[in-house]
């Protein structure tokens, strides 16, 4: 039996598995995808205290790095059941595998929705992103545009407002999702452009994107000129195998506060899958370390 399983190897997982190892403690951390979570998909990272740029690659190699040069283990299988046992939790996979822990951690993360459009994989980090505060800067003086009518969305484009030259903020509806305070500050904003009634169909430019095609609800195109788009229309945690141990909000994530910890003792959740306000890399290494350290407290 394992002192802990972490299940997801992202940022919040391996960083928890980095304490709990250095404090004695024997962690398993199971990962479905690729090591090192959504944080890969970044080209260049600038918002890391201590580390002036690195790309999300670089920055996962090196937590994978560390964990394992301190003995760490890392087994690729997706969970399909939790369940508490007697002395711990039992974990299944849908290989057939089966893990007992003395505590579980949920680093199970959350994937940002995508578009589902042609050429949307292939421009990430040259043009497309998820995430305005991680690439925002790259964008300085620039034109950008941010699809979604939910807060996230607002904020993103204010955000990018005060960096870039313009920024276009396109909606599927003809009204906003989003708070009255968030609307009032872009109705208000001089260089955002709202684009409403409409979604994007075409991302165009060879190296790099250049421009968008947007079509409108009566099946009118027209194409603005853009070096970046920002997609903020949501995100979809993967917290449901859980749902016997811990409770969920209506969005799906797991309700836990700064302490990491569940309605079931012994089981804490940790990074972009638990409730919180601000989602980025230092906020999910603080979970793990959180949860590194209280199970070994325990």
């Amino acid at each position: 039996m394992y002192d802990m399983i972490i299940v997801g190897a992202g940022t919040a997982g391996l960083t928890a598995g980095i304490y709990a190892l250095r404090s004695g403690v024997k962690p398993l951390i199971l990962e479905c995808e690729a090591m090192g979570g959504q944080i890969t998909l970044s080209p260049c990272v600038e918002n890391y205290p201590g580390i002036a740029k690195i790309s999300g690659m670089e920055f996962a190699d090196g937590l994978m790095a560390q964990l394992t040069n301190l003995g760490g283990e890392v087994t690729f299988g997706r969970v399909i059941s939790a369940r508490k046992i007697d002395n711990g939790f039992e974990v299944c996979t849908e290989d057939g595998e089966t893990y007992e822990g003395k505590n579980l951690i949920i680093a199970s993360g959350a994937a940002h929705r995508h578009l589902g459009i042609e050429r949307e994989q292939e421009l990430i980090g040259r043009g497309v992103s998820y995430c305005a505060v991680c690439d925002g800067p790259f964008f300085k003086e620039k034109t950008a545009a941010v699809v979604g009518g939910g807060s996230a969305a607002l904020q993103d484009a204010l955000y990018l407002a005060g960096i870039c030259s313009k920024v276009y903020l396109i909606h599927r509806r003809d009204t906003f999702r989003a708070e009255k305070s968030l609307i009032d500050q872009v109705m208000a904003a001089e260089n955002i452009e709202c684009v409403m009634e409409s979604c994007v169909t075409t991302l165009i430019g060879e190296k790099k994107l250049t421009e968008l095609e947007v079509t409108n609800l009566s099946g009118e195109k027209k194409t603005l000129v853009a070096d970046g788009l920002f997609v903020a229309i949501g995100m979809e945690p993967h917290n449901e195998v859980f749902r016997d141990l811990v409770d969920l909000d209506e969005a799906g994530y797991v309700i836990a506060g700064e302490n990491c910890k569940t309605r079931t003792p012994g089981v804490y959740a940790a990074g972009d899958c638990r409730t919180k306000t601000v989602r980025q890399l230092t906020t999910a290494a603080a979970d793990g370390t959180v949860c590194g350290l209280v199970c070994k407290a325990v």
